[in-house]
């Protein structure tokens, strides 16, 4: 008898398409988690191969602050009509018009944590049960201490002290009314699993990810786009740079890096040298060493 070895990848595949089955098993209305970044972009097409002849059985779900790419919105929208799924989208400008946040001031505001509150309210509205995220546990040290599925409390905060064993990869979804989960698929992959995936499968990517001339200014050591939202201080100017981005936020806090990987190939080559993890050069995460679990206990992402 022939026996068969799948390679590493094709583990990380099995088991993200696992989890994202147990997910439909075990929920009423789940979601994908969508913003256009490459994380979202490889579960979308992870639960593509789950769920195959058949079409994707999870509405998208973004939350938008406003402050968006517009690559990446194009990128959104293109691939709900290619998909043909549901599109839910949260907006935190209405957040901010009704009231229900306020909108930070300062040359270094930023719509990020103001996502939290749009996103628990959209949940509740749509009466979303569990919400798949591309969230990595190479990504940040409060993201190491996720589970694949993540419970969430009536509040939609998280407590890491809180969580469920999963052994034996039993997966345990009960919960009780107005609580709710985020499931993390691709927990296990790193930031080069992701991009020597993306490449195998031939994946279409935004833009953004590849080396291209842009104008930016040089902001807590991180090549920040210009943009309409930019309040730019007296010392600073406006450059062009030939850079790319790593990881995709709001256009107001995402830095690229100056870069010459123009395709996916070059980008796995440059990857497999850096030292720096791809959300370092996010000002959100340097505001404080905890900025991340602060934001997830709260109920983020």
């Amino acid at each position: 008898m022939s026996t068969y070895y799948l390679n590493y990848l094709e583990e990380l595949e099995s088991e993200a398409i696992f989890i994202l089955r147990e997910v439909w098993a075990q929920f009423q209305n789940p979601v994908i988690l969508f913003s256009g970044g490459k994380d979202s972009i490889l579960v979308t097409h992870l639960a593509k191969k789950a769920f195959h002849p058949a079409k994707i059985p999870f509405a998208l779900m973004h939350v938008d602050t406003g402050h968006n790419f517009p690559e990446a919105i194009q990128f959104r929208d293109d691939i709900v009509d290619k998909l043909g799924v549901n599109l839910i989208v949260g907006s935190v400008q209405k957040s901010i018009d009704t009231g229900r946040v306020a909108e930070e001031k300062g040359k270094n505001a930023t719509r990020n944590a103001l996502q939290i509150t749009t996103l628990l309210d959209t949940i509740e509205e749509h009466k979303i049960d569990c919400a798949i995220g591309g969230g990595r546990r190479d990504e940040e040290k409060a993201r190491a201490k996720e589970r694949f599925f993540s419970h969430r409390d009536e509040f939609g905060q998280w407590d890491p002290k809180n969580q469920r064993p999963e052994l034996w990869n039993l997966l345990n979804g009960k919960y009780f009314e107005g609580e709710h989960f985020r499931a993390f698929p691709i927990s296990n992959w790193t930031e080069m699993d992701v991009w020597n995936y993306l490449t195998k499968e031939k994946i279409e990517i935004p833009s953004l990810y590849l080396a291209h001339e842009r104008e930016v200014v040089k902001r807590n050591g991180s090549w920040i786009p210009n943009s309409e939202f930019l309040k730019l201080e007296p010392n600073e100017d406006i450059v062009k740079k030939k850079i790319r981005f790593r990881t995709l936020g709001d256009i107001t806090i995402t830095g690229g890096i100056e870069s010459d990987a123009d395709t996916m190939e070059k980008i796995v080559e440059e990857v497999s040298t850096m030292r720096e993890t791809e959300r370092g050069n996010r000002s959100d995460d340097k505001r404080s060493e905890t900025a991340m679990e602060d934001r997830k206990k709260d109920g983020y992402f």
